[in-house]
């Protein structure tokens, strides 16, 4: 009791015995004594197992603490191989992952390693001891790796292994589901029986590891997903304002169209909209062969530093609105230009149709006032008035005649000019 309590090292329990037996003690009392050391070294035994057990119980939930709080899958990969190599009390321990794209495993985190190229193994699998772990999902310990015949032994591998000097080697696999990771290693450069206990201990690290690893993925999925959405959000934020603009100018062109703006008023709400510099040419006065390709294609067209968007109707070139001073024009404010183009079309033909319109309508009462003097005068009036002419006031009538050229008999007078001046 009095060893137990003060924790003696295991020969400790064999001097009372010897001592005894010095002394010429009796039968009964060196059996007495053996049957007390070992119940002693049971109990000892017992007291260092539940130790050591608190001792990996804790630095599993230290583990466990540190994925909750995952910021670096590095530094917590690496603390779970220096918690392993602490626990099981190797002098190297060591992670590998399984690179799919590859079809093999490579070296991740070590500790304890001196070895650059063991540092940088790679291992194909079914490969080694590491490689056999990876294709099985079964962990694998040899207490002397070169003497085993189970592994699958390349001059690459056992260069790097007899580089870092390693002797025995456990390995257990990283699970996630049912599919395998990577592997988990401790390693000596010396022979060693690795224990039941010390194989279960390595494989919880290993489940830990793996869920790092996972929740490191996810984390960085995660990531790019938001930073893909901010980048999809950004590229909305921009079109919603494009087209915001857009809506912009197509109030405003329908609202010159509907007070009866004109081409002028049209080229300055598009220049205020694209911040730019906008008039409308005549089709002689536009550059002859950007309004050509504009023409062809029903396109704006780049023209030096300047934007050339043909004005036609009908196969009838009208003549060109023109942006100048921005070579550079995205699609939508592109796409501004040719409806501006398009309006200024619509507007080109109306004031022609009004034009011939009005005249026609000018010699249409010129008729009735002088054919229909019946008609009633309120609407000869109101007519008049449509075209800014006062049946009031004072009018005075010329008719003229033209003579006939000498050789041919002189025509007669038109019966309209003749009742116009007798009226």
């Amino acid at each position: 009791m009095e060893l137990l309590a003060r924790g003696a090292p295991a020969e400790a329990y064999e001097r009372p015995g010897l001592r005894a037996r010095a002394e010429g003690a009796p039968a009964e009392r060196l059996a007495a004594l053996e049957r007390a050391k070992l119940l002693a070294l049971r109990v000892r035994g017992e007291l260092e197992g539940r130790r050591r057990r608190e001792a990996e119980l804790s630095a599993l939930f230290e583990t466990a603490h540190d994925l909750a709080g995952l910021r670096d899958l590095d530094a917590v990969l690496q603390a779970i191989v220096q918690r392993a190599r602490s626990l099981l009390g190797t002098e190297v321990a060591y992670l590998t992952l399984n690179d799919p794209t590859a079809g093999d495993t490579y070296m991740r985190v070590t500790d304890g390693s001196v070895s650059a190229r063991f540092q940088q193994l790679r291992l194909g699998m079914g490969e080694g001891l590491g490689g056999l772990v990876a294709q099985t999902a079964r962990p694998y310990v040899t207490d002397s790796y070169f003497d085993d015949p189970r592994f699958q032994h390349t001059r690459t591998i056992d260069a790097g292994v007899s580089d870092e000097g390693l002797v025995a080697i456990l390995g257990v696999p990283l699970l996630l589901g049912s599919g395998v990771i990577g592997v988990l290693f401790a390693a000596d450069r010396r022979v060693r029986v690795f224990e039941r206990e010390q194989i279960a201990l390595l494989a919880s690290f290993a489940a830990h590891a793996a869920v790092a690893i996972d929740t490191a993925n996810l984390l960085a999925e995660t990531r790019t997903a938001l930073a893909e959405l901010e980048a999809a959000n950004e590229i909305i934020r921009d079109r919603s304002g494009v087209i915001e603009r857009a809506s912009e100018v197509h109030d405003r062109l329908t609202e010159l169209v509907l007070r009866g703006g004109g081409v002028q008023d049209v080229a300055a709400a598009v220049a205020e909209v694209l911040s730019g510099s906008v008039e409308f040419l005549e089709a002689d006065a536009a550059p002859a062969g950007a309004l050509d390709r504009s023409r062809a294609d029903g396109h704006a067209v780049r023209h030096g530093e300047d934007w050339v968007a043909a004005v036609s109707a009908g196969g009838e070139l009208l003549g060109a609105l023109v942006l100048h001073g921005h070579p550079r024009l995205d699609p939508v404010d592109q796409r501004t230009l040719e409806r501006a183009a398009m309006v200024t079309s619509l507007l080109q033909l109306a004031r022609r149709s009004a034009g011939e319109a009005e005249q026609r309508v000018r010699g249409e009462l010129l008729d009735d006032l002088l054919d229909a003097p019946d008609r009633e005068p309120r609407l000869l009036r109101e007519r008049a008035a449509r075209l800014r002419a006062d049946l009031d006031a004072p009018h005075v009538v010329l008719a003229a005649g033209i003579d006939a050229p000498r050789s041919e008999p002189a025509a007669e007078p038109a019966p309209a000019a003749e009742d116009a001046a007798d009226r």
